[in-house]
């Protein structure tokens, strides 16, 4: 049976990418992008099975309307997948207040309008399967991307908790962590050149310097695989709450972890400390 998907940022990258594999095995899919023109290759290609939405995910009413309308047009939703965001580059000194509203408003504001708007339809279905796009830095935070990885760092939590709520209503929840992907070109995409930059202090020329050294030489992931890999978890009757995409970082993840772990056993002394002593008369 083919699926009724709806997908924010499908104008390029791994959001377009995941939409013309669903499209390619039949199924329907409500494409959204700030530029409904960026979709017509979509709709020339695949006809009705696909509608071409303009939205902006930071504005609730838009999101909202389009979220209706997809259903209304298909008379049902399977997928919804929350891919639209950007990665805001800068130290937390450099961020302006604009930019870190500017990244909230994005990655984690428009997320929930989504799933708010879409949860009631699904929750009638009896079934539905959210897809959260998170990232690498959604589990480990690296210098100069504070910004982008306190949004992805929410979407975590979030879905974490969103995945516990809904599970009673047949709905599942997925939160894919994308490593670098070749989503520009054919390259991997460089975190430090990606527009979203805050005006550079001198002063972290050295760290910038030293973290595009480190970017450029990550494997790039292949979009297209990624789209196939996705596939498999909207079609799993089990599907994970958490999964990576791509190689590279899960030995990274595995130290981060483990020095996670150590540290807060290092200091059970101290934990116990500050919990204290107090004797039930004093609560």
């Amino acid at each position: 049976m083919s699926k009724v998907w709806f997908v924010t940022g499908s104008s390029r990258g791994l959001g377009r990418n995941f939409v013309e594999a669903a499209l390619s095995r039949g199924d329907k899919v409500a494409a959204t992008a700030r530029n409904a023109a960026s979709l017509d290759e979509l709709v020339a290609a695949y006809g009705e099975a696909v509608l071409p939405l303009e939205l902006d995910v930071t504005d609730r009413a838009a999101v909202f309307e389009s979220v209706q309308r997809a259903g209304q047009h298909f008379g049902r939703l399977d997928v919804v997948v929350n891919n639209a965001g950007y990665a805001q580059v800068g130290a937390i000194e450099e961020l302006t207040e604009q930019q870190l509203r500017d990244q909230l408003e994005t990655n984690v504001f428009g997320a929930v309008w989504v799933i708010q708007a879409a949860l009631p339809r699904l929750r009638e279905q009896g079934a539905g399967h959210v897809i959260q796009l998170s990232s690498a830095a959604g589990l480990m935070a690296f210098a100069l991307s504070g910004a982008y990885s306190a949004s992805k760092w929410a979407l975590e939590a979030l879905n974490e908790s969103l995945a516990q709520e809904v599970a009673g209503f047949g709905i599942k929840v997925t939160v894919i962590e994308p490593g670098g992907f070749a989503t520009r070109s054919g390259k991997n995409p460089d975190p430090l050149d990606n527009g979203h930059m805050a005006e550079a202090d001198p002063i972290y020329d050295g760290l910038r310097r030293r973290l595009a050294g480190f970017a450029g030489k990550q494997p790039a992931g292949d979009p297209a695989a990624a789209a196939q890999a996705l596939l498999k978890i909207v079609d799993s009757d089990d599907p994970p709450l958490r999964v990576l995409f791509g190689q590279g970082f899960y030995p990274m993840l595995q130290q981060v972890y483990a020095d996670r772990l150590k540290t807060w056993a290092d200091w059970q002394d101290l934990s116990a400390e500050a919990h204290g002593n107090l004797d039930q008369e004093d609560r």
